[in-house]
């Protein structure tokens, strides 16, 4: 677990320190625990990539994630490691190998009848905005946004989740570990479910800016070593709840 106040006293983008950008709401890869110290899948990654370059680590979060790209072609960061999709942003960074499969689902109420992407036609769904199931709803599925009544934009899934308890909507699209996150944890109590059939299929890498291909390979060859020797795999087995370990792209 990482605070980012303590990780490193000088947080500057410089050659010994490793700057994550990350988006602080995107458990079980990057969030703040009950203890208000930011963690995570990818957080753990990233940390662990920094020890064996000798870098020291500084997590640091990004409250508007729709400023990413304008943050990190600024210098403000070396990379984003946040549940970040490759799909449909291929040319906007240099990018690592994909380490993640993931998928889009829909969660709603037990009660609410929905069984199916289908059966959200007329319904209000509430999403996330500046993420990549919006991205894909608006280029790649767009007749399905067009049958679902509303879609609303939101900034987290926090609101989405009691938005979805008080009936303000009738589902969330939300990427599959977050949603199992949420069902299985935080919001276990509260009867909902997520729809067996996915939206959408896409891949988690790590976003350099385009012109940083050397501090993009360094940080790969680490990966790919910390595949080879079982790290990445332990890392998971601290996600199993999350089904982490099934999600992994192994080489």
């Amino acid at each position: 677990m990482f605070d980012i106040f303590t990780s490193s006293s000088d947080s500057t983008n410089n050659e010994s320190n490793f700057v994550v950008g990350f988006n602080p709401e995107f458990p079980p890869f990057t969030y703040k625990d009950d203890n208000g110290s930011y963690t995570g899948f990818d957080l753990e990654l990233a940390q662990e990539v920094a020890k064996r370059n000798n870098w020291t680590f500084v997590p640091q979060p990004i409250i508007d994630w729709n400023s990413k790209q304008v943050e990190i072609n600024s210098g403000e960061f070396d990379c984003l490691w946040s549940e970040f999709t490759i799909d449909g942003r291929e040319s906007d960074y240099a990018w690592s190998d994909a380490y993640f499969n993931n998928s889009q689902v829909i969660v709603v109420k037990n009660s609410s009848g929905i069984n199916s992407p289908d059966d959200l036609k007329g319904k209000n769904v509430e999403i996330q905005e500046g993420s990549s199931a919006l991205q894909s709803l608006d280029e790649q599925n767009k007749s399905f946004k067009d049958t679902f009544a509303k879609l609303t934009e939101i900034k987290d899934y926090n609101t989405g989740f009691m938005d979805l308890e008080s009936g303000a909507c009738d589902a969330l699209i939300i990427d599959v570990g977050m949603a199992n996150y949420h069902v299985s944890g935080k919001y276990s109590d509260k009867g909902f479910k997520i729809i067996d059939e996915p939206v959408s299929h896409e891949k988690y890498g790590v976003g350099f800016k385009k012109d940083n291909t050397e501090l993009r390979d360094k940080v790969q060859k680490t990966l790919d070593d910390m595949f080879k020797d079982g790290t990445v795999d332990k890392i998971a087995q601290k996600y199993d709840e999350y089904n982490i370990s099934d999600g992994l792209i192994r080489k």
